[in-house]
């Protein structure tokens, strides 16, 4: 998201180009007050810079961000003056000088196509448009290509949100990390500094509502200001029509015809959202002209190119690229004949961690050589049971109890990871899972999924897994995470109760994409458990809307039979 420095009232002052030394030159043709008006009547705050001297009509590099700060987004339009675009920074309605209501979300699939239209009807563009950016904006990117505008010829999306599936909640469970985010963007005109960056504020906010048990629809009552943006959220618990009308939906992929680069991270937190557009995308289209940057970067280090230490982990020095340089050099690909980023050797490039290098495959499924499935067995060995490659012939299971009455204690299930490298895990709650060493170093990369088999004594759970590697000294690497709602795991759009006291079947999938060296003598722990903290709903497992829910319904502890037949599919390449 980046600094921002508006504070309420402030109206932004005209920027004069600098040189280094501070002395005023005209470089630039800069509108900094424009109004766009869509054909919905709406009116968008954008900047507009051309280079001067710039002679015929170029194309435009849009970045459409509901972040309105005047001068990072002059930034950003004058960058991409300086690449040989013309550089259009829009504000999504209701920010800046736009007189009209804050909306996030809900209408930028109409709204970022009234910008293209505006664009590509100006003398100074040549009528082409491309658009860019992370997060917010990568989301609106693909928001414009529910109805590709014919002028919208690219889009390069980092880290790009979906709305209902990554945030607020992912994998049908809302979560606390963007609580506060609402109020940063629609608080005012501009961006609400003061309360957005008060992290005391917000983490006191999720204790206190966690340890008062009350009902996640009255959280807004903890932290003492109404949230309307989380409380029309919370309405839309399956990803249902609401959700649906913001983003591409099923086979509205098949017309995205334009060329597509993605960029994402293995330590993204939004990373399922920016690998589901990109899945959707080759389901419904098997000719997408769609590749793929992946390597180790969180949310914010995939829109710069990485950082040389994350989270205590140093990063490969192969690892560390310019998402900025390549953006353009992409550009220059699609609208202007240049050639193709270098790094773009097949659909999907990652890095491997570990083995400083970068693969190369044409599929997510070509990503391996080998799915190696490997069964939670109720054989112990040490303070683990066994994660065995051989299905058990002989049903059993493994009891867990989760007591919800209980706030002296929290399952963390280990998600936004930090350390990444570290020497100890906690084994307060959970069941824990080790595989064999490896004989040999593989690497494994790719998605892992699996299906888990449990009998409750309720109607439904939250379920948390987190996979490590085990160095052969000890030492944890945290790959990926998974958090979901068992309700949803066959379909996020409608949710199906479990039956108490009968065996489900619960696929998951909506997993995290990594790939990782491991060395010979490496091993695979596998850590199952229920979520119950102060950062996400607490499902309760009485069937009803889970944010109706409170602590008065936590009166008999979940009691869980998690059968050996259940089995994670990891990816693997064997050498």
């Amino acid at each position: 998201m980046g600094l921002f420095a508006h504070a309420f009232g402030q109206q932004p002052k005209p920027a004069v180009p600098q040189t280094a030394t501070g002395v005023a030159i005209q470089v630039y043709d800069i509108q900094d007050s424009v109004l766009i008006k869509t054909k919905e009547g709406m009116q968008l705050s954008a900047i507009v810079v051309r280079k001067k001297g710039a002679g015929k009509p170029q194309p435009a590099a849009l970045f459409f961000t509901i972040y309105a700060d005047h001068d990072n987004n002059l930034e950003e339009a004058k960058r991409s003056a300086d690449h040989g675009y013309i550089g259009v920074v829009v504000n999504s309605r209701g920010k800046a000088l736009s007189p009209d209501q804050i909306n996030p979300y809900e209408k930028e699939s109409t709204d970022v196509n009234g910008a293209v239209d505006w664009i590509s009807k100006h003398p100074w563009t040549d009528g082409r448009v491309a658009i860019y950016g992370g997060s917010y904006s990568g989301f609106a990117a693909w928001a414009a290509t529910k109805h590709l505008h014919p002028a919208l010829k690219t889009i390069v999306p980092y880290v790009a949100a979906i709305p209902g599936f990554g945030l607020p909640m992912e994998n049908n469970i809302f979560l606390n990390a963007n609580y506060g985010w609402g109020f940063y963007v629609s608080n005012n005109k501009y961006l609400d500094e003061i309360l957005y960056r008060d992290q005391q504020h917000w983490r006191d906010m999720q204790l206190n509502w966690y340890n008062s048990g009350v009902a996640y629809r009255k959280i807004d009552s903890i932290e003492g200001h109404p949230n309307p943006l989380l409380q029309r959220w919370i309405q839309h618990p399956s990803y249902d029509d609401y959700w649906q009308n913001m983003v591409p939906w099923q086979e509205e992929f098949a017309k995205i015809n334009i060329p597509v680069l993605s960029v994402t991270g293995y330590y993204d937190d939004g990373q399922i959202s920016a690998l589901r557009y990109f899945k959707e995308h080759y389901k419904y289209n098997k000719q997408a002209n769609h590749y793929l940057i992946i390597g180790p970067y969180d949310h914010f280090g995939a829109q710069r190119g990485g950082v040389p230490v994350l989270r205590d982990y140093k990063v490969d020095q192969l690892a560390l690229i310019s998402t900025a340089q390549i953006t353009y050099d992409w550009m220059d690909y699609v609208l202007k004949g240049g050639p193709k980023p270098a790094l773009l050797k097949d659909k999907i490039n990652y890095e491997v961690m570990g083995a400083n290098r970068w693969k190369h495959a044409p599929s997510i499924e070509k990503m391996n050589n080998q799915v190696l499935r490997l069964y939670l067995s109720t054989e112990k060995s040490g303070q683990n049971q066994m994660l065995l490659p051989k299905k058990p012939g002989q049903l059993a299971f493994s009891a867990q109890e989760v007591d919800f009455a209980d706030r002296q204690h929290s399952n963390n299930n280990d998600y936004y990871p930090y350390p990444i490298v570290g020497k100890e895990l906690d084994r307060s709650a959970g069941l824990y899972f080790i595989s064999e060493p490896f004989n040999e170093p593989v690497s494994v990369d790719g998605i892992w999924n699996g299906v888990l088999k449990a009998n409750i004594n309720k109607k439904d759970m939250d379920i948390g897994m987190t996979l490590y590697e085990v160095m052969p000294d000890g030492t944890y690497f945290h790959l990926a995470y998974f958090l979901g709602r068992a309700s949803y795991a066959k379909d996020m759009t409608r949710r199906t109760l479990l039956k108490e006291g009968a065996i489900s079947s619960i696929p998951f999938s909506g997993t995290r994409m990594f790939s990782r060296y491991l060395s010979k003598g490496s091993r695979l722990l596998l850590v199952l458990d229920i979520n119950k903290n102060p950062f996400a709903q607490i499902n309760y497992g009485t069937g009803k809307d889970v944010s109706d829910e409170s602590i008065a319904d936590a009166k008999v502890p979940l009691k869980i039979k998690w059968y050996n037949d259940s089995y994670v599919d990891i990816p693997v390449w064997k050498y």
